[in-house]
């Protein structure tokens, strides 16, 4: 199948084009950059020109659609911009493929959707988080990502069974570099936020590593269809980014989850992936425990001795044999 995929050259979009690759599909990256990855066409364009990316798709004639190009990081660029850019590239993008032939569409949303961390307060309906959860969009970005939600619940009842559409919210994406230590997209590494657990709390701990998110892509191009159209999935980790269970992290840190917390014992996240597994058969691989490189294992065994006051002499959470 040949496959168009929307910013390939980001954090997400290299892991999205790669595990497509290497599903052995045809992929043809489209954004500002070429990402320069095996078995990955690289093609530069504007995809905020409406007629340019209308004529480009229309050349490479995809049979799917990924659509993942947006502006990735609430408040790094003012509301009006994020909420006009990212909503238009979505609709010029999905739009251009189903006027070039593509049949399948996924875009991608957010969990923030959800409305957590509104500054004015956030309360769950249930824990874990499911996709029946009510949406309430608190800043433009997650409004911009209920648009886009919209938008391919919008082309599905437009279209039929004829277009398959569908869209999904990836957790806080890591990708493979930051299990080494390399910066993730808010400045600071994976073993900053598990030796503070302030800093991932704004996002109830979730995460998924970029290569099963690539894996649900695949998953969703191969075994997608009409029943399922212009549906959303979550897609993240099995456990928490966390050290503790969040039955205690939460409540302690987002006061409001007191009393929707206490099932999340153990390694529990507070979002569910089942409809994923369900429609499609996909199940992350990846976890922070045995993705971690030994290197950082061993900081975050320091720091949480130097927190404790004690020697770093018994490994903190390391991780797993891999």
């Amino acid at each position: 199948m040949r496959i168009i995929v929307t910013g390939g050259a980001g954090r997400l979009g290299r892991s999205v084009a790669s595990a497509l690759a290497e599903a052995g599909h045809e992929v043809v990256s489209v954004d500002r950059t070429d990402p320069g990855l095996p078995g990955v066409e690289g093609r530069t364009a504007d995809l905020l020109d409406h007629d340019a990316t209308h004529e480009l798709f229309a050349t490479l004639r995809p049979d799917a659609v990924v659509h993942l190009a947006a502006i990735a990081v609430p408040f790094s660029a003012p509301e009006h911009v994020i909420l006009s850019t990212n909503q238009t590239l979505a609709f010029t993008a999905l739009t251009a493929g189903i006027a070039a032939g593509a049949t399948r569409l996924l875009a991608a949303s957010s969990p923030t959707v959800i409305g957590y961390g509104a500054p004015h307060g956030w309360t769950p309906e249930a824990l874990p988080i499911t996709e029946e959860h009510r949406v309430a969009p608190w800043n433009a970005y997650a409004l911009s990502k209920v648009a886009i939600e919209s938008t391919v619940a919008m082309l599905a009842r437009a279209h039929g069974d004829t277009v398959v559409t569908g869209a999904f919210r990836p957790c806080f994406v890591v990708s493979p570099e930051e299990w080494e230590g390399a910066p993730t997209q808010q400045g600071h590494t994976i073993v900053d936020r598990l030796a503070d657990p302030a800093l991932a709390a704004v996002s109830l701990y979730n995460y998924v590593d970029a290569r099963d998110a690539g894996r649900f892509v695949a998953a969703w191009i191969d075994r997608a269809d009409a029943r399922h159209s212009g549906e959303v999935y979550f897609v993240g980790a099995d456990d928490a980014l966390a050290l503790a269970p969040l039955s205690t992290l939460l409540p302690a840190h987002v006061p409001s989850t007191a009393g929707f917390a206490d099932g999340l014992i153990d390694r529990a996240a507070a979002f569910s992936s089942a409809k994923a597994t369900a429609h499609l058969g996909w199940r992350p691989e990846h976890d922070w425990r045995s993705a971690l490189s030994p290197a950082e294992a061993a900081r975050l065994t320091d720091l949480l001795a130097a927190d404790s006051g004690r020697p770093a002499t018994t490994p903190a959470p390391a991780p797993a044999p891999r």
